[in-house]
């Protein structure tokens, strides 16, 4: 029996001495000052300097308190003054660094998926859907991205989008009154980037039943995006939720007609929109489908109508820009008319040129997207500051637009600081290039950027050429969290008559 007890105290024995091994290095050690025992402390991150604000909530509300799209806000002004371009603070329930530093928004999002990810609160995921192109990251991402690239290559910007753009337009404006009645501007952007969307999305035409109930829907739908997220009934998200149950029916009605339809032998039917496109060249599932179409009704008509909006309202108060433009658009008039062009052409949207300057002013001083929800999956060190794994980042593409460091007077809409002195091309001003994202950058570039200045240039060729406007009451774009006209920039507008007014003719219906 002792013999059975030794082996077993011999057994145990190694485990006995590692224990007082460790108990010494700890402990005793420590007690008599054996310094190369000691354990090395970690050093401490370097933090941008800032404060957290109120428990729970942070800084979340005076970050998002309305203020108006030309300026950073009162915000965002105390706390640059403060602690500078980077500080941190805690906004929307988490850990965040501030970034209004153009070098760093620069490196944010060229680092996209290998110390950056997308990472926007969950209630936009939730009204937008899982698989919004906006929530998703790294290869399904990338996949959707990709369906969405195809379908706005070049090559259809050129044969397929710009004529409906054109056709879009002229739809709009033809039902403006000739005279004095006062409408408003932003809703009529709105109304002809829906339905252009809606059209080349799911061959929706614009007028129809359907396409009007889709539209009073998708009102409510982003009521919803832009409100708190409290999900009960009666509150603008749970009326969102509604809405966006109603829509992703009317989108899954049309998918199933046009599966019924692409099933039959010798069918000839071939809709050439994102719907027809997603069903046969990839391989998304049904909900995936639903989900991007959804994604990009909001992407490809929000952010487009009110650049527009934007536009229409800058430039009223810049009668020179006004001239310049029309004078631009009657030289593009009169060679379309000597080549017996009854329809904009490519060539015609590249002689474009003080127009684009226009639509950059427009999107630097406006701020459409003001900031992007980002998080740091990997440590990383910037400038001496130390910017830990698992904080949120945002970087305030407004705070640099609007940077009197990078651009003169930035607060005044200068559509010719995009012109360089005896150039005949567009160029940014030569210390502005990489700081000028109004739709992101890196591997998250929007995909209907081009899209996007098509439409506004199309859409403001033909409304200098036709129209006179003025505003029929004061109105000022703000910010909360997106760009709003609180009475939606209401206008008045004046035909002008002359032979380039296409208002009345039936050839480019």
């Amino acid at each position: 029996m002792m013999a059975s007890i030794t082996s077993e105290l011999l057994f145990f024995l190694p485990f006995i001495l590692l224990a007082l091994l460790t108990f010494y290095t700890t402990t005793v050690a420590k007690c008599h000052g054996a310094h190369r025992w000691r354990p090395t402390k970690k050093k401490r991150p370097n933090l941008p300097p800032g404060a957290p604000g109120w428990p729970l909530v942070g800084e979340t509300f005076g970050y998002l308190r309305p203020h108006p799209a030309t300026s950073v806000g009162r915000f965002m002004e105390q706390h640059v003054a403060r602690y500078g371009k980077i500080y941190r603070s805690s906004l929307f329930g988490e850990r965040t660094v501030v970034s209004a530093d153009a070098g760093l928004n620069r490196y944010i999002l060229q680092n996209e998926g290998r110390l950056f990810e997308c990472s926007y609160p969950r209630s936009i995921g939730g009204i937008l859907g899982k698989w919004s192109m906006l929530v998703l990251v790294g290869d399904a991402h990338r996949e959707m991205r990709a369906i969405s690239l195809n379908f706005l290559s070049s090559v259809r910007l050129r044969a397929v989008l710009l004529p409906e753009v054109e056709r879009h337009t002229l739809l709009v404006l033809r039902s403006w009154p000739p005279a004095d009645g006062a409408f408003s501007a932003q809703h009529e952007a709105k109304k002809f980037t829906f339905n252009l969307m809606a059209k080349n999305i799911m061959s929706m035409d614009p007028g129809e039943e359907e396409t009007e109930r889709l539209r009073l829907e998708y009102i409510t739908f982003m009521k919803g995006v832009v409100s708190a997220p409290l999900n009960f009934p009666g509150t603008a998200y749970w009326k969102a939720l509604k809405s966006r149950a109603s829509i992703l029916g009317v989108i899954e009605r049309k998918m199933e007609d046009r599966l019924e339809k692409m099933s039959k032998e010798n069918s000839s039917v071939e809709e050439d929109d994102l719907l027809g496109w997603a069903l046969k060249q990839s391989n998304l599932s049904k909900e995936q489908i639903l989900d991007l179409l959804l994604s990009l009704l909001f992407a490809g008509h929000e952010t487009s109508s009110m650049a527009l909006a934007l536009a229409i309202f800058f430039l009223e108060g810049c009668p020179k820009a006004v001239q310049e433009l029309r004078e631009e658009h009657l030289e593009i008039a009169r060679r379309q008319r000597l080549r017996g062009a009854s329809k904009l052409s490519w060539e015609d949207y590249k002689e474009m040129v003080f127009t684009q300057c226009v639509i950059n002013e427009t999107l630097r001083l406006g701020n459409v997207v003001r900031f992007l929800h980002r998080k740091v999956i990997r440590d990383v060190h910037y400038n001496g500051y130390d910017i830990p794994r698992g904080w949120k980042i945002l970087p305030v593409l407004a705070a640099v637009h609007l940077d009197s460091s990078l651009y003169e007077d930035p607060n005044q809409f200068n559509p010719w600081r995009w012109k360089v002195s005896g150039s005949a091309g567009v160029l940014l001003q030569s210390n502005a290039p990489s700081s000028f994202m109004p739709y992101g950058g890196g591997p998250r570039l929007c995909a209907g950027s081009e899209l996007a200045k098509l439409e506004m240039a199309i859409f403001l060729h033909h409304l200098v050429l036709n129209f006179r406007w003025e505003l029929a009451e004061p109105d000022r774009a703000f910010v909360y969290p997106f760009v709003d006209f609180p009475k939606g920039l209401p206008i008045r507008v004046q035909r002008i008559a002359g032979e380039h007014s296409v208002l009345t003719e039936s050839t480019a219906t």
